[in-house]
Formats: C-alpha cells, structure tokens, sequence
C-alpha cells in the first residue's frame, strides 16, 4: 500500500512539474507588467456560490445592498454581463461541478429518481466532479456549505462530497433554518450547531478554517475551495444588527427598486442605452396597492442584510487569503445558482416550513419568503424568476478576480459562459484532462467551453449555442437569437443583441427561425435525457395554501387543508432548493 501510494505521488508530482512550466509560460504572456508571476505553484482556486442571489442584488451589478468587497473583486477583476445558471440550484450545482448539463449529470430536476439516468437521486456516477480531476493534478480539495446533489448514504445513489473528489466537508445537504439546520456534516460525521449559529457565519469561518489548515499542514500544495453559502435563500434569515441597517430603506417599493436599479446598471456600463426595462411581473401588485408596506419592507430589509453578511463573510476570506500570503495567485470566481425566487412556502401548523404565528420576520421562528414582487426587483432589468428560463431565472452575476492571471482589471466582458464553463475553464488553466473513464464505465464528454482566454485579454466573441429545461420551461440561445417558453406556452423569440430584458417578441415575424431552433432546441433535449414535463410526477403541482411558486392566487379546487402527497412532496423539494 505504501509503494502504491508512493507511485501515484511521483506521477502526480511528474505531471505537477509540467502544469507548472505550463503555467509560467502561460502567466509571463499574459500577466501585468506589474504582478510578479508565480512559478511555484499553480493557483489556488476559490468558487464561491450564493443561493437564490438575484441579478442585481449586489452592488456591482446596481444593488443598493452594501457589498464592499465584492465591490473590490469586481474593481480588480473580471465581470460578466452574460453568465448563465441552470435555473436552480440542484441542476445548476450539477452543472457546475461536471461540465455538462443537468440532466447528463442525473439532476434533471431536482433529487428524485423519477426517470434515471437524466432524473435520479445523486450526481450519475458517469460524471466527474472538478475535484475529483484536479485531484489528479496535485489539488487539495475543500468544500463548504450547501452539497445538495445527493444523499451522503442510504439504499439508492449517494454522493458524499468525500466519495466526488473533496478532501474535507464542512456543510448541509440542503436547505432550512438558517440558524438550526436540520443536519450540520464535518466530513463523514453529523455534528450540532453551536447556540449561536448562522449558516452564513459557520461557513465563513469553517472556510477559513480549512484553508489556514491546508496552508499549515500542506504548504506545498494547491488548494481549490468550493464555499456554497446558503444565502439569501428563505427563510429570510439574518442578524439583528444586520436588518436594522436596512430597515425602512424599502419602504418606496419594489416598482422605484427596479428603476433605481435599472439606471445604475446602465450607467455602470452593465446595459446600454438602449435597454429596456421589462414591465413589473403580472403577478406583483403595484406598490401602492399592497398591504402593510411595512411589513414587505421588513422582508426586503431581511434579504439585504442575508446578502450583506455574505459580503462581510467574502471580505474574512480574502483577509486569510492576504495574510497566509496566497492572495496574489488566487483565482476567485463568485456566482449565483439561479435568479432569485418569487416562491412563497409556509407549511404551519407543519413546523418543518412553518412559520410560527406571530413570530418576526428574519427570527429563529419565521419562515418567511421574498415573494414575487421583490423578487423581481431582485432580478432588475429581467423577467422572471427562479425555475424559470427567461433571462430573470438563468442569469447570473458573475466577478472573477485573480491578480497574477487577469491582464485588465476592472473591466465587463460580453463572452457568453455558462456554469458548464467552470469545470473546463479550471481543466485548461491548471493542465488537467478530462478523464475517459470513471466507476469502470466511459464518462459523458464535457459539453461546456473554457472561458481562460477571457482572462488574457478582451477574446472575440464567438456564436455560442446553449440550452434548457426545468419543470418544462425551455430555452435555447444561438448567437444572438433565444427561443424561449414557459411549460405548456407558446415559444417566444427575442434577438437579445438589443432585447435584452426580453421585452418584444418576434417569433410571429419569424417563423421560419423559430422552426429551425425549436429542431435544434428538440435534438437536444433528446441527446441529454429531457422528459416531457408532463410526464413526470411533479407536473400534477397546483398553487396552494402551502405552497406557491410565484405567490399566484390559490385555485379554491385545490386548496386543502393537509397536502396531498404530491403537493407535500413538491414543497419539501422546493424549500430546499
């Protein structure tokens, strides 16, 4: 065994060597003439995801949240205008860790094993994760917070992050109560939360726990850290201090949040000024026709301060990263799963996503959600939501930073990437290979495409095809061109070089083009295992008392008392997403 062990070291170390020659050369073409480039190792990687983070919810994207220092990534890094997710957060973190999509990698919709192998339980074991290849080259994996593409045991498929190429785990499953989940994982051990615990604050400290762990004990080594903060996911969740800096703030509305964001992302250079801002989602009042105002503005004030927290949690990790001495060679990537969500779930008297009556929004008790209309403003300029596949649902803000490797700081890029990106993008930058086999059985090729030349300089955009499915909404984006519609809706088309936000619709004009995508849109969802949505389980959802996935009015047919076991089922999945 240690002969074997030994064997591997040295071919590892063999193939380290290369990756760092590789890199040097790489770096000396295309660093700063002031950075320093590193020849020592390859960087460290550090891919941070937000959970139900909206478009513009953050400052560099025209939020008015306070978020200096993804303020500061953005100012010396790299920020995308057109980063797309998966639309949730089950199928976009599949994507993200193997580099194809969703339903290759088992997770078609969410965690149930309705029609495998594109509709299973956990990732399919046909599909390596990032770790696991860059585990090969050298890399000490790290992973933080929200798994949630598979059970860590039981009779089915699982996937323990230990089992997928991570060498330590600090995180939960799914989702919940953000100060008492319902399980806490460190490594293979379920642990208690402490008295004070907040899913936000354990996971900035337990990822800076890893990494000064990883600089004492494995110096010579890289490091990749996968931090999956669960905010601002509901519950909405926060700290006192945190609300009351935001309490009062929104007291003008969602309808004046979308306009005030709207012009900071057009004077940021986000949009031009040809952009349009689409008209407020059907389904939100206007402002001055809700109830209690207040009250609202206490949900979005929640939802800052959640989105704030995270930022100072970024802020602690880069102060390590600065004093450990490994900030210069850091690739940061930021991203969101998916736009944020117009749901609205309250399972009372059911305590598990219950709302305790007279409890205050943003405490241990609440379970409150951001609903439809600060959910559009959250996804300023777009339409749509979480789940969905209009621009509001997919798109993502996206910031790389990395001082040694990014040639021009500051700056937006227009290449169109998607998270099937990452896992190739990190292959090519560190001299990894995709591997052909894994489990004994051939692997699914990578379907997405490196974005690394991105980093060297301002790359010729080219056509770039790119496809979705969630819950039968469906989409496909040739060049410019997206066809797009909600589940059982006629197809919509828009030429998103000047319709952006998805404001005119030109499939009656065009026909023809419409066609032509939809055969492309309907070949691949073949070649990648799409089921019509209306055969599968979850297509029986209705709104209900419990459960709404754009606070839509309850249908009085379905309203019921207790659900029904396919409505309680649906919502169980959908709170942890």
């Amino acid at each position: 065994m240690m002969m074997r062990d030994h064997n591997h070291l040295s071919v590892r170390l063999g193939r380290w060597s290369t990756i760092v020659l590789l890199g040097f050369a790489w770096l000396l073409n295309s660093s700063p003439a002031s950075a320093s480039p590193s020849a020592d190792r390859p960087p460290d990687i550090v891919v941070i995801l937000a959970d139900d983070l909206g478009f513009s919810d953050i400052a560099p994207y025209g939020g008015e949240i306070e978020t200096p220092n993804l303020d500061a990534l953005a100012a010396g890094g790299l920020r995308f205008r057109q980063f797309y997710n998966a639309a949730r957060c089950c199928p976009t973190r599949a994507a993200l860790l193997t580099g194809v999509y969703p339903h290759q990698a088992g997770v078609g919709h969410m965690l149930q094993p309705w029609r495998p192998p594109a509709y299973s339980s956990a990732l399919d074991e046909r599909v390596p994760t990032f770790a696991e290849v860059l585990r090969n080259v050298g890399y000490r994996n790290l992973l933080v917070g929200k798994w949630h593409v598979g059970p860590l045991q039981g009779k089915g498929p699982t996937a323990h992050p230990l089992d997928r190429g991570f060498d330590r785990f600090h995180g939960i499953i799914g989702g919940g109560n953000h100060f008492a989940p319902k399980s806490l994982v460190r490594d293979r051990s379920t642990i208690p939360p402490g008295p004070d615990h907040y899913s936000t604050d354990d996971f900035t400290a337990a990822a800076v726990e890893f990494v000064e762990d990883h600089v004492a004990n494995h110096e010579d080594r890289p490091f990749l850290l996968h931090l999956c903060f669960t905010a601002p996911h509901f519950p909405l969740h926060a700290r006192p201090a945190e609300i009351a800096r935001y309490r009062g703030r929104y007291r003008t509305g969602w309808d004046t949040l979308r306009s005030e964001r709207f012009r900071r992302q057009v004077a940021s250079g986000l949009f031009d000024e040809r952009a349009r801002l689409s008209p407020r989602d059907a389904v939100a009042e206007p402002w001055d026709r809700v109830d209690d105002p207040d009250a609202w503005d206490l949900r979005m004030a929640v939802h800052a301060a959640m989105v704030d927290r995270m930022d100072q949690g970024i802020g602690r990790l880069v102060e390590t990263l600065k004093r450990i001495e490994r900030w210069d060679n850091t690739l940061i990537i930021f991203l969101s799963d998916n736009g944020a969500s117009a749901e609205a779930l309250d399972s009372w008297p059911n305590p598990a996503r219950g709302h305790v009556p007279g409890s205050i929004v943003g405490t241990r008790d609440s379970h409150r959600c951001l609903e439809v209309g600060w959910a559009n403003a959250a996804n300023t300029p777009f339409r749509e939501h979480k789940m969905w596949v209009h621009e509001g649902g997919i798109s993502t803000p996206a910031i790389v930073h990395w001082p040694r490797g990014i040639a021009e700081r500051g700056r937006w890029t227009d290449r169109v990437a998607h998270v099937i990106d990452l896992a190739p993008t990190l292959y090519e930058l560190v001299g990894a290979d995709h591997p052909a086999v894994r489990a004994g059985r051939p692997t699914i090729p990578l379907e997405g495409r490196s974005f690394a030349e991105e980093f060297r300089r301002n790359a010729p955009t080219t056509e770039r095809e790119l496809a979705w499915e969630h819950e039968g909404n469906r989409a496909i984006r040739v060049g410019n061109w997206k066809l797009v519609a909600r589940a059982r809706g006629p197809w919509e088309l828009y030429d998103l070089s000047i319709d952006r936000t998805e404001t005119h619709d030109l499939s009656a004009a065009a026909a023809d083009r419409v066609r032509e995508l939809e055969r492309r849109w309907t070949a691949w969802a073949s070649r990648v295992g799409v089921v019509p949505w209306n055969e599968l389980p979850g297509a029986t959802y209705r709104p209900s008392a419990g459960y709404r996935k754009k606070s839509e009015a309850v249908e009085p047919a379905v309203e019921v008392t207790r659900p029904g076991r396919a409505e309680k089922r649906q919502a169980e999945s959908s709170s942890d997403s």
